[in-house]
């Protein structure tokens, strides 16, 4: 099956896109990210997304699935869910400054496009996240409190324990907070999968490291749950944005650094979506032959 795709990334956090509104899409998504996503012998990406026609009588204009590189199915991703916007608009697939999208982990989301007027196309997207899901039972989290804040949690390794503070929220997908003095001192490579797969998330986590530089500053690294070290993730930004008013770090509203560039956060009040700002940008198209692999 010979496979239109988009290459696009939201600060770096780079997917490939799929539209299935004009082709077929394969029986097992799962197999065709690992073999797609794969950097050396595929396209090359942090995973694969497919961009779904709604359903008949849905409030939302497409239907977002994302797989991590490795296959497993994500709830949601805040750089890709800004590139599926772009995706169906300069394809022509949804012409609205709003598009309602709906995605597996946060159900259907608003965004506003930010149109550049000489070319008729996406540049920046702002994206209606969500509230964050702080009940430790529905991130899932067997750590105590709702939600879990500065807990102590312990990594081994190498013959040497070490205890990080974290606090646990979900946007659709469950993320570990981290606040450490320097994120560039951290060995994310291998305390990343140690922390993904500790026993207190029994669906895996995403693992993040954060340093608060001023009220509405903070840099952060992540250690994706599938993807291992990847240069951005939005939903990790509004889940250290929430950590941080929680923990009382942050303001309410903040521009978080990532590896691959930064992104405008606010958290209104308790309870409210979080809101997200940044760029989705398209990279290459091409088609993705699996006769020809």
């Amino acid at each position: 099956m010979a496979l239109r795709f988009v290459k696009m990334h939201g600060i770096g956090n780079d997917y490939i896109y799929i539209s299935g509104f004009d082709q077929p899409i394969p029986d097992d998504p799962s197999a065709l990210a690992v073999r797609i996503a794969d950097r050396h012998f595929g396209v090359g990406g942090d995973g694969l997304i497919l961009v779904l026609p709604p359903e008949p009588g849905s409030e939302a204009d497409a239907v977002m699935r994302m797989f991590n590189a490795d296959g497993s199915e994500g709830g949601m991703c805040g750089n890709g869910i800004r590139c599926v916007a772009k995706f169906l608009y300069d394809s022509g697939y949804v012409r609205a400054p709003r598009i309602r999208v709906k995605t597996k982990g946060a159900g259907v989301l608003s965004l506003d496009l930010e149109i550049d007027p000489a070319s008729d196309r996406v540049r920046r997207v702002r994206v209606e996240m969500g509230a964050p899901i702080l009940r430790a039972s529905a991130i899932p989290t067997t750590l105590p409190g709702d939600p879990p804040l500065d807990y102590p949690i312990a990594v081994t390794y190498d013959g040497k324990t070490i205890t990080y503070r974290g606090t646990a929220v979900s946007m659709g997908n469950p993320h570990l907070v981290m606040f450490v003095e320097d994120v560039a001192s951290i060995d994310l490579e291998r305390i990343g999968p140690l922390l993904e797969r500790h026993e207190a998330f029994p669906d895996r986590v995403n693992v993040h490291v954060a340093q608060v530089d001023a009220p509405d500053v903070a840099r952060m690294r992540t250690w994706e749950r599938g993807s291992g070290i990847t240069l951005a993730c939005g939903t990790g930004a509004c889940a250290v944005l929430v950590a941080g008013v929680l923990t009382g770090r942050t303001a309410r509203a903040a521009r978080i650094h990532l590896p691959g560039g930064a992104l405008d956060l606010e958290w209104p009040r308790d309870g409210e979506t979080v809101i997200m700002t940044g760029p989705a940008v398209t990279v290459f198209e091409g088609v993705w032959d699996e006769s020809r692999v």
